[in-house]
Order: structure tokens, then C-alpha cells, then sequence
């Protein structure tokens, strides 16, 4: 057996019916749970259930049912969300006390209930008092109005957001004069789309989830989909059954892709399924190395397409070139595994005919976040396993039609239809839209929150998200968003971020969502389906669609001129993103649930035939990142039972690990003579982040902390050059902390000890 191959030889206790007695997901318990929770609101929950598409991960669920796999099926993400959904008006006179409420956490805050009317706070007030809709709209309108368009700025969270949302926040900011529109996918797969664009010359899955099931081989790349995609388990789990083989190339063999429960197919149910058949677990941020050595054994031992290569494919001599060109000892040192085991990766890939190469975060988010991304299109193009039945290449969405915000155009770097920012390009747009386009490069996520600090934005317009816990360095970003003279916050829930001390106005907006959206609304899932979600009506306070918020403040900026707007109702909005972007030709007609279409069709780049400029894919050698400095860890940053930055439990279900854990090796916490619950401190420049052990099979040299907590020892500033993506990675060194009592009554549930 192969040395990385994973052990399923399961003890007594493992055949135990539905877990019993062991580390996982209580699915049953937690789902009677929300029941109780949403127990005020039922009938609606059920019609969001049976009829609403997913809100969570971007699988693409519509009402109970997909297109991969036949019978009803739920997760516990979006579970988990439906009480953003049914939940009731908060009392907006807690507001009138922004100081207390700037204690709450963010689950607390979420608990309150809705937003559910215009609140203002002006500069020195003691909290936030209610206004009108036209007292809210005329007061932006101004601001916007009297500032240069280059110091107003929009952003676009990922949270429920639909197509429309973000097709009108573009339209929105364009019409106004500003390029300064971005949105989620920023700070997560922007890598992905940079690569694939100048790789392959599309920005999506090439393939469907359905290939999963023809693969012989399904390779995740820094993913853990039994947390972020548990949909998706369901599919491994049909898929093995078939004969396919997964694979891991990540720093730790997450627990819920070793062995998970899938709780609506009645076997694995009962006795769990072993998903992962191979482990590889390279150095966080020694993909690229690693990946290096498996094309060195390829084109050395000729296990490569070589005819797809020279007719399909450009760059292929100065790949092979360069990968000949390292070291074993380099490669070994920079990715922290062996050249035996590069050697053991490629004969695997060698024996499969089809395989699916499927990545997310663990991959994206690096200052070397694309290259890493080119290295996975550089496996994948040697092999051939694009534009064919049982292959592609697959950047895995977490959240809701992030897929569809780029596409739709909510970017400070493309147009809709991802197109480039250019003059030409521009012009085309301005053509299509009746008014001037502007043809400037906008500022990316992470720069708008650069020129918070520098006072260079007049307006800054969050729909949604919160930058206080999603980006590095959590201080910084609080005195740099309270530097904006107007903050704009529309949203569903209260967040920490609208809290933060002003020194200028803030105002809080109340959105519908995405169920609750006039005329419905689309979502497109990471298998490129866009799918309809038909409205369902409910009414809190004075909410509104988030389309219609941005249509109006537009057209409220420049009532002159409103009448460019278009896009009066969804069903008229739908048709022009038709027209807009071709691609979504089809949109206009979606009516119900159920109505979809995969844009491209199964596969993109069907028959390696590419959309680039000479039809060609480009592979292309990248640099190789520096190895780790003696004395130091590399430590990085997961996710517990959360959704992005909302968090249901202090105790992740997959793990058993606490909201504080600091998930180490054995070999690393024997050096350090820690056991599990051992107080530690990870210690860089920037601060220290103080947690308990929690011993993991996870590669030597590398940590894992929470997110969002773990940003206070990530610095800002460093991001991917090809996609802006932020750094979500820290090199520290570990300092064990004094015990106290509770420390020494605290035991590791997965230790034994």
C-alpha cells in the first residue's frame, strides 16, 4: 500500500450505526434544532426550502433538488441560514446606543433580528435614529452628487445575493462615473479567474459535477468540501461507488473528507463514508514546488498527452524546461514532501484515463494565489483533461452566485461578461448602456479599505459583507473605514462593522432577500447553471429589494438622466443581462423553480478548443514561492461550522474543535513537549494569537487557527498579483503560554488523553 495512501480499516467502534460515539456532525439533532428555532415562521421556511434556490454554498439547489443526483436533498448550510429568513424586525431603538451595541458579537447581533428601516447616525451622535427613504436616498444622492467619481466606491458581498443585484450595482456605479465597484469573489477566487482567463480563456468550471461521476480520479487542491460544499459529499459518495478515487493535496487530512456521513443516502448514513483514498499533505504555499516535481516525472517519463499538447497547447517547451531545471532537494525543501512522493502523484494521475482537478482557497488565497492556480491548469493541460466527458478543471465556489458577480460585471477589473477594463471595451459598454462608460481600472476590494486610510473616498457604499472581519489586521481596517465622511451600509442583519466609532455619517439601509426580491431573481452555481429563485413574498419594516435601493440612488444622483437606468423590473433587467452578456442568452425566459440553463454547455473548451487568441491554452512556468526560515511556522487560517463570517457553534462538528484551536502535528507539538490543551502563543511581528493545542494529521511546520480570529496576526498589504486576492497566511514562531487550572482540566476530545 502506498504510503500515502488513506487507512479505512475501521475499528469495532467505527461500525457503529450513525456515528454513534464519535467526532461528527449530529445531523438529525441539529436539523429538529432549526425547526425549533424557526418554529415562529414555519410555512415560510418551508416555502424557502421547497422553492427558494440555495443561499448557501454554490453547488446550485433549487427548492429540494439538483441536476446531479436524482431524490430530495438538504445541508446543514443552508440550514443554518434559513433564520436569516424567517426571522423578525429587531428593535431599532437599541440603535439610539451604538456603543452598547458595539459590545455585542456578531451572533449576537445577528440574532436581533432584521433591519427593517433607514437609520442615520451623523458625525458625534450618540447612535443611530430612523429616517426616511427619501431623506436617506436624498442625503447619499448629495454626497455622491458633489464628490469626483473617483472617491466614491461600491462593494458587493457574496451573502444571498442575486445575479440582478449585482448586474444593477455595476450598471449603478458606471452610471455615476466610477469603476470602483468589486465584490466577494475578491477576496477568495480572483486568483482563479485571473489564471483561467489568460490560460484557457474562461473564468469558470470547464466541467460539471456530473464528471465527478465518469472520473477516475477527483483531485482536491487546498478544498475541504464536507465543510464548505457538504453537498457535495453526496456526489463522492455515488461517485466512489462507481470506481473513482479521491485525492487530497492539503497541509491536513480534514476529518469530514476522510470519513463523513451523508444523512440522505441511507447507507452512508448509517455506517459513514471513507471519501479520501489519497493523502498528500504538502507545506501550506508548497503547492507550486510540489506540483513542479509531479510535471518533472511526467514529461520524464513521457506520461503526458503529448498530442494534445503540441496541437492544442502553447508553452509547453518552457514548462518542460523549467520543471527539468529544479532540484529534487529544492523541490523537497520548498513543498516539505518527498521526491518519492511527487513520483507516487504521478503515477496515479498516469494510471487514470479521465480526472476532475478540482481547488479553492487553500490555493487562492497567497500572494501566490494565481500561480498556484497556473500550476493546477499546467497538470491538467499535460493530461488533456479538459473539454471532455469525465474531466476539467473546477474552482469550487463557498458562497451563493459568487460565480455570477464578476460575470454580471460587479468588478473594479471587468465589464459584464468578464470582460477587460479598456478603452475599447468601455466604449462598447457605453454603446449598450446610452451613457458614458468610464474606461479606468476601479480599486479593488482590499485597495477601497487603503483609501479609507488615505481619506481618498467621499462615499464608500457596503452592500452587505464586513471588512472588519474578513480582512487582515482588524484595527487597521476599523480606523480606516471610520476615516470615510458617508458609510453606507445596506444590509439584511446588524454587523460589528456598522458600529465602528465614526468620524463622519453613517447609514444603515434595509434590503429584502434574495427569496424576498421583487420579480424573483437568478443565482449561477460553480457548474456555471444559472438557476431561478421565484419571489416569495414577505414584507419587514420598509426593506427593499437591493436592485431597486441601487436603481433609485442612481436615478435619485442624476434624475436628469435616470431614464438610462432601464432595467424598471427584474423580468425587463433579465433581458437586457441577455443582450449584456451573451452568454446568459436564456436568462429572460427562466420563470419558476426548477427553470436553469448551464451556459457552455457540459463542458467549456469541448474538444481543447480554447477562446483565446489563437485557439491555443498557454501553459506557463511560474516562480517558485521561498521555503520556510528555520524556527518558524507557517500558519493558516480555516473555518469551524460557520458561513463565512456568520459563526453557529464554538465547536465544529467535523473536528471537535474549539473556536481557540491551534491544530498541530504530533511530531511538531513532541519537539515542543505540548500536549493536547497545551496554552500557546503564535508570535510575529504584527502581535500574538493565544489558543490551546489541538493535535491534528496535519503536515510538520504548519498551523491552523479560525478565521475570522486568526486576522489579528495576518498583515494587510500582501496580496496576489494576478487577482488582489488578500494573504490569509502568517509565518510565526510558537511560545507555550503558563497553565492555569482550567488549562489543566482541558482535554482534547480527539487525543484520547
Amino acid at each position: 500500500m502506498s504510503s500515502h495512501a488513506v487507512s479505512h480499516r475501521r475499528q469495532w467502534q467505527d461500525w457503529a450505526p450513525f456515528g454513534l460515539g464519535q467526532i461528527k456532525p449530529k445531523h438529525f439533532r441539529d436539523m429538529a434544532k432549526i425547526v425549533w428555532d424557526n418554529r415562529d415562521n414555519l410555512g415560510y421556511a418551508w416555502q424557502v426550502l421547497s422553492k427558494g434556490v440555495c443561499d448557501g454554498c454554490a453547488l446550485g439547489v433549487a427548492g429540494l433538488h439538483d441536476w446531479t443526483v436524482k431524490g430530495p436533498h438538504l445541508c446543514m448550510t443552508r440550514l443554518n441560514l434559513l433564520r436569516l429568513n424567517t426571522i423578525s424586525e429587531l428593535d431599532h431603538r437599541l440603535l439610539a446606543d451604538a456603543a452598547s451595541m458595539a459590545q455585542l458579537d456578531n451572533q449576537q447581533l445577528r440574532l436581533l433580528g432584521r433591519l427593517a428601516y433607514p437609520m442615520l447616525r451623523r458625525r458625534g451622535e450618540k447612535g443611530f435614529r430612523r429616517i426616511s427613504w427619501d431623506d436617506a436616498l436624498d442625503l447619499t444622492a448629495a454626497r455622491i452628487r458633489a464628490s469626483d467619481p473617483r472617491r466614491v466606491a461600491f462593494f458587493v458581498t457574496s451573502r444571498g445575493v442575486t445575479n440582478e443585484v449585482y448586474y444593477m450595482a455595476q450598471k449603478a456605479a458606471r452610471f455615476l462615473g466610477t469603476n470602483h465597484i468589486d465584490n466577494a469573489a475578491r477576496l477568495c477566487h480572483s486568483p482563479s479567474g485571473a489564471a483561467m482567463k489568460a490560460t484557457l480563456g474562461v473564468t469558470a468550471t470547464t466541467c460539471s459535477y456530473t464528471d465527478w461521476y465518469k472520473a477516475d480520479v477527483v483531485v482536491f487542491f487546498g478544498s475541504n468540501p464536507a465543510n464548505d460544499q457538504p453537498v457535495s459529499t453526496k456526489y463522492l459518495h455515488e461517485a466512489k461507488k462507481l470506481g473513482m478515487k479521491v485525492v487530497l493535496v492539503n497541509p491536513l487530512l480534514e476529518p469530514g473528507m476522510k470519513r463523513y456521513w451523508v444523512p440522505s443516502n441511507l447507507d452512508s448514513c448509517v455506517f459513514g463514508t471513507d471519501i479520501a483514498d489519497y493523502w498528500f499533505p504538502v507545506t501550506q504555499g508548497g503547492d507550486i514546488a510540489f506540483l513542479y516535481g509531479v510535471l518533472k516525472v511526467l514529461f520524464e517519463e513521457g506520461w503526458v498527452d503529448r498530442d494534445f499538447l503540441e496541437t492544442k497547447c502553447a508553452g509547453v517547451q518552457e514548462l518542460q524546461a523549467r520543471a527539468a531545471s529544479f532540484e529534487w532537494a529544492e523541490l523537497e525543501k520548498s513543498s516539505g514532501l518527498s521526491r518519492a512522493t511527487m513520483r507516487e502523484l504521478a503515477e496515479l494521475l498516469h494510471g487514470a484515463k479521465k480526472g476532475v482537478l478540482v481547488w479553492s482557497m487553500g490555493i487562492t488565497q497567497h500572494p501566490h494565489g494565481a500561480d498556484g492556480v497556473q500550476m493546477v491548469l499546467n497538470l491538467a493541460l499535460t493530461q488533456g483533461w479538459v473539454g471532455r466527458d469525465g474531466c476539467g478543471v473546477m474552482p469550487i465556489r463557498g458562497h451563493s452566485s459568487v460565480q455570477g458577480g464578476a460575470e454580471m460585471g460587479a468588478y473594479s477589473t471587468a465589464f459584464p461578461g468578464t470582460k477587460a477594463v479598456t478603452p475599447e471595451n468601455a466604449k462598447e459598454l457605453s454603446e449598450a448602456y446610452g451613457f458614458p462608460v468610464p474606461d479606468w481600472t476601479g480599486l479593488t476590494a482590499v485597495e477601497m479599505v487603503e483609501a479609507c486610510a488615505r481619506g481618498e473616498l467621499d462615499v464608500f457604499y457596503c452592500l452587505g459583507g464586513n471588512f472588519l472581519r474578513t480582512l487582515p489586521e482588524p484595527q487597521y481596517v476599523a480606523a480606516a473605514m471610520a476615516k470615510v465622511p458617508l458609510r453606507v451600509h445596506q444590509d439584511i442583519i446588524l454587523t460589528d462593522q456598522m458600529f465602528i466609532e465614526p468620524e463622519g455619517d453613517v447609514l444603515l439601509l434595509p434590503a429584502k432577500t434574495r427569496y424576498e426580491q421583487d420579480d424573483g431573481g437568478t443565482e449561477t452555481s460553480t457548474e456555471r447553471r444559472v438557476m431561478f429563485s421565484p419571489e416569495l413574498p414577505r414584507q419587514i419594516g420598509e426593506a427593499r429589494a437591493e436592485w431597486k435601493i441601487l436603481r433609485d440612488l442612481a436615478a435619485r444622483v442624476y434624475p436628469e438622466r435616470a431614464s438610462q437606468l432601464g432595467c424598471e423590473d427584474g423580468w425587463k433587467m433579465r433581458t437586457e443581462i441577455a443582450r449584456v452578456v451573451p452568454a446568459y442568452e436564456g436568462v429572460q425566459h427562466l420563470r419558476k423553480t426548477g427553470d436553469a440553463f448551464q451556459y457552455g454547455g457540459a463542458h467549456l473548451c469541448a474538444g481543447g478548443v480554447f477562446p483565446t487568441a489563437d485557439g491555443r491554452a498557454r501553459l506557463r512556468a511560474v516562480a517558485l514561492p521561498a521555503p520556510l526560515e528555520e524556527g518558524y511556522f507557517f500558519v493558516s487560517t480555516r473555518r469551524g461550522k460557520q458561513f463565512n463570517t456568520l459563526i453557529y457553534a464554538e465547536v465544529d462538528p467535523l473536528t471537535g474543535a474549539g473556536r481557540d484551536a491551534v491544530f498541530m502535528s504530533g511530531e511538531d507539538a513532541g519537539a515542543l513537549h505540548l500536549k493536547a490543551g497545551d496554552r500557546v502563543a503564535l508570535v510575529n511581528d504584527l502581535g500574538r494569537y493565544e489558543g490551546r493545542v489541538f493535535l491534528a494529521d496535519l503536515a510538520p511546520r504548519n498551523l491552523q487557527i479560525m478565521w475570522p480570529e486568526g486576522n489579528t496576526i495576518i498583515h494587510r498589504g500582501v496580496v496576489d498579483k494576478g487577482g488582489g486576492v488578500p494573504d490569509y497566511n502568517a509565518r510565526v514562531r510558537v511560545e507555550v503560554v503558563s497553565a492555569t487550572a482550567e488549562d489543566k482540566r482541558y482535554r482534547d476530545p480527539r487525543s484520547g488523553l
